[in-house]
């Protein structure tokens, strides 16, 4: 299948992306599973998770292929890719500050919340996405972000507070620690209120997260670090603050990045929350207690964890 297609747009854990074109001269994104967990598990996750939302923040799903063993899922196509490529480049250091600006960025974040939103209590049935990371935000042509990739998702009741679920699921750096050790709580809405404040930080910092390669140890641990400025009223130190207008606006998503990432799930804002600190008055918002670093264990079938507090 992939064969007749002749543009990569990326490569993922299941599978390619490629750009196509509609009989009609629509620009759509295929992706193409290759790597099939079992029967097919993510194919068909992603198709009924997708195929219940429609929102101008969630990436719409033209269509399918589920043919023998040819599986394939048809996108929008979005213009300008991943948010991954404009936050942190190797090639260009800070180009998402840069290139987007902090009032972009704000703006970024601010949809992303109501996209997440909307998948937690919008819906018919809430869906947890459990894999929000830089990757899976699409961007289009005006830079409007679309929560993609749900082939991880979890489909349950809109009562349901926690979900049950068989062994972690997610990407190494965004992941709850309830997802990979129910010591620290059940899995719920909050899991992905988590990725999305461990994102949000990426988007602040223009880094990864966890940065073994520091000079300094302060430095390995980035919501560590720029809690600490904030705590003592430091300058932030971030490149690309230009005016006092950046500085409120990275400073308001620190602070509800940090909000994000507490350790205890009940700590966390719902997303609902989490779009009213981004959109009120910096002034208004209250630091909350230092974050911790909760790296998910080797296996995911190991229940046992690790919680470390970088001093």
């Amino acid at each position: 299948m992939a064969n007749s297609f002749k543009e990569k747009l990326g490569q993922g854990g299941c599978g390619a992306v490629y750009k196509g074109k509609l009989k009609d001269g629509c620009l759509v994104a295929v992706k193409v599973l290759t790597k099939l967990k079992g029967d097919g598990e993510e194919f068909m996750n992603e198709v009924a998770a997708i195929s219940r939302t429609s929102h101008v923040h969630v990436v719409t799903l033209l269509g399918f292929c589920f043919e023998g063993s040819k599986r394939a899922l048809i996108y929008e196509f979005m213009s300008n890719g991943s948010l991954e490529k404009f936050i942190f480049d190797a090639s260009t250091p800070n180009v998402g500050h840069d290139h987007l600006g902090w009032e972009a960025l704000d703006r970024i974040s601010l949809d992303i919340a109501r996209g997440l939103e909307y998948l937690h209590r919008g819906c018919n049935t809430r869906i947890l996405h459990l894999d929000i990371k830089p990757h899976n935000i699409l961007l289009d042509e005006n830079f409007t972000p679309k929560i993609s990739d749900f082939g991880l998702a979890k489909i349950c009741n809109s009562k349901d507070s926690i979900v049950s679920m068989l062994g972690a699921r997610g990407t190494a750096g965004y992941i709850a620690p309830e997802v990979f050790s129910r010591n620290f709580g059940g899995v719920s809405h909050k899991s992905d209120v988590y990725s999305y404040g461990m994102m949000l930080s990426e988007m602040i910092g223009g880094r990864r997260n966890i940065n073994v390669e520091a000079e300094n140890t302060s430095e390995i641990y980035f919501p560590h670090w720029i809690y600490q400025r904030l705590e003592l009223n430091k300058e932030l130190g971030l490149q690309s603050v230009k005016n006092e207008e950046d500085k409120e606006r990275a400073r308001k998503m620190i602070i509800v990045s940090l909000w994000c990432i507490q350790t205890n799930p009940s700590n966390r804002p719902a997303m609902k929350e989490v779009i009213d600190m981004l959109e009120g008055s910096v002034d208004s918002l209250q630091i909350p207690p230092k974050p911790y670093l909760s790296s998910p264990p080797k296996s995911p079938a190991d229940s046992s964890t690790t919680l470390v507090s970088i001093q």
